[in-house]
């Protein structure tokens, strides 16, 4: 398996609708969550894409945004045939060794708040409910390895 990266300008146009594909399969019909998932911050400019290719084809993703200063991991998900393979984790630590010393926030699912403080985040707010999914907000400070 492979881990690619593009800005959205650089995606295909194939890879972008697999991309946005494996995310409205996992966040909106698996969780059960009809919200807007193209929310129009994956064409931003600074927007940096990361996925892992299985055959060629995205078996899971992330995106990182620029967001006051800091840098957002936002979308990390894996399809439910490829997970309890470390996918995720793989591209979290590709994602943080772009990142480097950047201060990085992510708002997780606050059952995921043990797995994500792994990669060195910590609570940073009260938890709050996206769409009826309880979340987390994490911050991984800029000295953090």
């Amino acid at each position: 398996m492979t881990i690619r990266s593009s800005r959205f300008a650089d995606l295909d146009p194939r890879t972008a609708y697999r991309l946005w594909q494996l995310r409205i399969d996992v966040f909106v019909v698996e969780q059960e969550c009809p919200y807007p998932e193209l929310d129009g911050r994956d064409m931003e400019s600074d927007a940096l894409h990361l996925w892992v290719e299985d055959d060629g084809a995205p078996v899971g993703c992330l995106r990182i945004l620029e967001d006051s200063g800091s840098a957002r991991i936002g979308r990390v998900v894996v399809a439910r045939t490829h997970r309890g393979r470390g996918l995720a984790a793989e591209l979290m630590r590709a994602t943080l060794e772009l990142v480097g010393e950047r201060r990085c926030v992510l708002d997780a699912q606050s059952h995921l708040t043990c797995w994500y403080a792994r990669f060195g985040f910590a609570p940073s707010g009260p938890e709050f409910l996206e769409d009826g999914i309880p979340h987390t907000p994490m911050t991984r400070s800029g000295d953090t390895a």
